[in-house]
């Protein structure tokens, strides 16, 4: 067994497991175009739009995943990390005040997309019957222990991406560096049938693949923007330099701005900058990220995330 390392190997692969059968369900998403609809981000005008019902499983006073400067009293805004097309991307979610952070964020990402992420192109490849049993924070590594249903169904790249969703989600937490997993009390040496090798602590690092080349993590889709917008996250581009571009609702680019990574070509390094722009009245935009292609000149790697654009 091995894990896959090519992106292009995984999403070959997975075109021919989508193929091979139409029980691959996981790459449902892979055809679906992202989409930036004009509708509010809270779900106003889209019957049936809202959160899925909540798990009624016991939430623990602590799993030691946050620390004594968290707020005790104060909701928790969460990110989750579904994909969105073939890569990773961002939604959140607020909670009640906890301090066991990373298990609410497990359950929340179990609990799957609302109808405005699905609206925006997101799905998720953790199948629906998955629960969590547990999670403990210890020395910046998060063992969780999930039911055996995470290994159900997919191929390579669904059992990829659900790996990289409970990684990247749980690693958002300074307390939490690296992910052990569990099934049912058992730790998990590798998952599936598929090769895909868990036996050690799984890093961010471990799972890049299954980023675009232009990963924004802050502003999450359906975000309220405010000028100036702050842009955060990581990349690997030609010259580590890519264009942000703020736009209206008809596609209009309000602001714009060349932005450089910490690294890049072929070293996905990481941005923070921010962008000031002037909306004339609150409506849904989108913020547009891509480089321009060192062979024609022309855009490539976009990805646009719709924002809420505020005066």
């Amino acid at each position: 067994m091995h894990r896959f390392r090519s992106h292009r190997a995984f999403r070959f692969a997975a075109c021919v497991l989508c193929i091979a059968s139409t029980l691959t369900l996981a790459l449902a998403g892979c055809a679906k175009t992202p989409t930036v609809p004009t509708q509010d981000a809270t779900g106003q005008g889209q019957p049936g739009a809202g959160a899925p019902a909540t798990e009624n499983a016991s939430q623990p006073a602590d799993d030691g995943s946050v620390t004594d400067a968290t707020p005790a009293a104060e909701p928790v805004t969460l990110k989750l990390y579904f994909p969105r097309g073939e890569t990773l991307g961002v939604v959140t979610r607020e909670v009640p005040a906890t301090k066991a952070v990373a298990t609410a964020a497990l359950k929340e990402l179990l609990n799957g997309t609302t109808d405005t992420d699905a609206l925006y192109g997101f799905h998720t490849e953790i199948p629906k019957k998955t629960s969590l049993r547990s999670v403990t924070v210890k020395n910046k590594i998060a063992t969780v222990d999930l039911t055996d249903a995470f290994d159900d169904g997919g191929g390579s790249l669904s059992m990829m991406m659900r790996v990289a969703q409970v990684v990247y989600t749980l690693t958002q937490f300074s307390t939490v560096q690296s992910v052990v997993f569990e099934m049912n009390g058992k730790p998990v040496e590798a998952l599936g049938g598929e090769g895909i090798i868990l036996d050690h602590p799984q890093k961010r690092s471990d799972w890049a693949d299954m980023l675009p080349p232009i990963f924004v993590e802050t502003p999450a889709a359906g975000a309220t923007a405010k000028s100036p917008l702050r842009i955060t996250g990581s990349a690997n581009v030609f010259e580590a330099t890519f264009q942000a571009e703020v736009r209206d609702a008809s596609g209009k680019v309000l602001a714009k701005k060349t932005v450089t990574a910490s690294a890049g070509t072929g070293t996905r390094g990481t941005f923070d900058v921010s962008i000031p722009f002037t909306s004339p009245r609150q409506e849904m935009g989108s913020l547009v990220v891509f480089e321009y292609s060192a062979k024609d000149g022309k855009p490539i790697n976009n990805v646009s995330i719709p924002i809420k654009l505020t005066p």
